[in-house]
């Protein structure tokens, strides 16, 4: 019933930045935490980072200091602005949030993800 859309993820080069949103969209919901996942080629799936809605937010070691994660929440909607990227960041990117529909309980939703692609 929760749908979320990436956008903003392409190709860049070394050193370079982008900013990927997700927006989430339907009715009748609340949302609590979300946050982004990154898949690289060959790896596992990796939690980038989380805000919950008070805006605490963490961040995985292989992008502190680089990778800002916010939120908009009268735009149901999580930023992720990627600074000094590095080839290694190269992945699918994944949104999620957490949200409750009416009385039920809380369920994580999933865009479809986005690719961010960093060249050498």
């Amino acid at each position: 019933q929760v749908q979320l859309v990436e956008s903003g993820g392409g190709l860049v080069q070394a050193g370079g930045s982008l900013r990927l949103s997700c927006a989430a969209s339907g009715s009748g919901f609340s949302i609590n935490a979300m946050g982004w996942y990154r898949q690289a080629l060959g790896k596992q799936r990796e939690l980038v980072a989380t805000i919950t809605r008070g805006s605490s937010t963490n961040y995985a070691d292989s992008v502190k200091g680089r990778f800002t994660i916010s939120r908009d929440n009268a735009k149901n909607t999580v930023y992720l602005q990627m600074n000094s990227l590095k080839p290694e960041d190269t992945a699918v990117y994944s949104c999620y949030a957490e949200a409750t529909q009416g009385f039920f309980s809380s369920l994580a939703y999933w865009g479809q993800g986005t690719q961010v692609t960093v060249s050498s």
